[in-house]
């Protein structure tokens, strides 16, 4: 296997390590489940807890999307996946971004949008400027991916390519977009899939990886344009991002960790301290700095997953997913939360 993309220490700030949306995550795993992959093998393998995918605006760290890719292409035996999972899957039903294009009112427009909110769909530290811009060359316009050290993931470029060519071929049958394919990763043994997924010349070993398009494509009006609606999505876009540059904190990377492990039991400061590479004295003053504890996190973020899970599962499951030792104690600390045991405020 491949080396996964580089991550850096988990901290806070520049230091958190880069994530993608739980939304793309479940799509790859339904995909692959598709395929024949087991789903139960898959999220072992990819250290991912399966209640972490329920909520698809959930973040999972890309390690663990890079892991899940690559043990799906194993299972499956399909080295192309990353090319057929961005060619058979919609963008709208896995991300919220994917709802913002189609309601934009052109390509042109939907693509400055894509570039607004790609870090929902994965964060790429980009260092400025924007993933996907447009370059006149030689006559011709490419659509570059300007996402740094491609080559360490090129099931991403493969699947974003796809997806591009795929969903335009979709909803406007043959109408001229991609001419010329350019990327920088050696050519695969599954070279003969790219031809026929992205239906153009592929050059292997560019130096960029890119598109070129059809200036045309840009001025197409999208099936979905509504600006009723994309102003609905926008918002919730903007809840997203900000509820993501929450998560660079230490409290957000606590909260995130808790979030998967909970129902493990390993609930204590020390185990999510050694998770987070910190000593627990370390973490202690770094959550003191942002003016709270580990003790009062770890009970808000119960007392909020309480509410969620008590609206679909029963007080048995809730107490377990939260990581509470048996019912009694659950009940104890719901009822001093809201005022009310956990049974009679679902009831009521």
């Amino acid at each position: 296997m491949t080396a996964g993309p580089r991550l850096v220490t988990p901290g806070i700030n520049r230091t958190d390590p880069p994530t993608v949306s739980a939304g793309y995550a479940r799509a790859l795993l339904d995909f692959a489940v598709s395929l024949g992959a087991g789903r139960a093998q898959l999220l072992a393998r990819s250290g991912i807890a399966p209640d972490a995918l329920t909520d698809r605006d959930n973040r999972v760290p890309l390690a663990s999307y890079v892991a899940l890719m690559r043990t799906a292409k194993a299972i499956c035996e399909a080295p192309d996946l990353g090319l057929r999972f961005g060619a058979g899957t919609n963008f709208e039903e896995v991300s919220l971004v994917g709802l913002i294009c189609r309601a934009a009112g052109t390509m042109g427009e939907a693509l400055q949008q894509l570039n607004r909110y790609r870090r929902l769909i994965a964060e790429v530290d980009l260092g400025g400027g924007e993933r996907f811009e447009l370059v006149p060359q030689d006559g011709g316009l490419w659509l570059e991916d300007r996402r740094p050290d491609p080559n360490a993931f090129p099931e991403l470029t493969e699947e974003t390519f796809a997806r591009f060519v795929c969903e335009v071929a979709r909803g406007y049958g043959d109408i001229p977009f991609v001419t010329a394919v350019e990327v920088t990763h050696a050519r695969p043994t599954h070279a003969a899939a790219y031809e026929a997924v992205l239906k153009a010349p592929v050059v292997f070993g560019a130096g960029r990886n890119a598109l070129r398009i059809e200036p045309s494509w840009l001025s197409l009006k999208t099936h979905g344009a509504n600006q009723y609606v994309f102003g609905i999505f926008n918002d919730r876009a903007q809840a997203l991002l900000a509820r993501l540059e929450a998560t660079r904190t230490v409290r957000g990377e606590v909260e995130r960790l808790l979030m998967q492990r909970l129902h493990l039991g390993a609930a204590g400061m020390a185990a999510t301290a050694r998770a987070m590479n910190l000593s627990r004295p370390t973490l202690y003053r770094r959550l003191k700095a942002e003016g709270v504890s580990y003790e009062q996190v770890l009970d808000e973020l119960r007392q909020e997953l309480a509410k969620t899970y008590l609206a679909r599962l029963s007080v048995n499951e809730t107490a377990y997913l939260l990581g509470f030792s048996d019912r009694s104690a659950f009940s104890r600390a719901f009822k001093r939360w809201t005022g009310q045991g956990p049974r009679g405020w679902k009831d009521g």
